[in-house]
């Protein structure tokens, strides 16, 4: 699966990059361990406000990440979308073609179904004239 495959990759890649660079990941690794770690609010709740926030800047790979991450925690589809609604009300347009983005995350990494992705604003929403694509 391509998902899987890019993740991996990236993997790799950042396995060198805190090679390269121990002291500022390291730093990076422990501060997300502080931020997501369970206190007052449950991890998996951080972990979805993570994804929301993720959708808002539109950063793919944090999408991803924070989809997975937050599954992992025990979040399910429902709470993903209910997030993904405070993402979309925040964002209007833009911020339904990322929730797309999660949501299509949610399902290749999480359900493990293949999801083609045609790009922005391919998914039939209603043109200005009032007809769909």
């Amino acid at each position: 699966m391509a998902a899987l495959k890019a993740r991996e990759g990236m993997e790799t890649v950042a396995h060198d990059l805190a090679k390269l660079s121990p002291e500022i990941t390291a730093s990076i690794a422990k501060m997300r361990h502080v931020a997501y770690n369970t206190g007052r609010v449950s991890s998996k709740y951080k972990l979805l406000t993570a994804v929301a926030m993720s959708v808002v800047i539109r950063c793919e790979p944090c999408i991803r990440a924070y989809v997975e991450w937050a599954t992992k925690k025990g979040a399910t589809k429902e709470e993903l979308v209910e997030f993904l609604n405070v993402a979309m009300t925040m964002q209007g347009c833009p911020g339904e073609e990322w929730a797309l983005k999660a949501l299509q995350a949610y399902d290749e990494l999480i359900e493990g179904r293949v999801v083609e992705n045609e790009g922005c604003c391919s998914h039939g929403t209603a043109s200005a004239g009032g007809e769909t694509s």
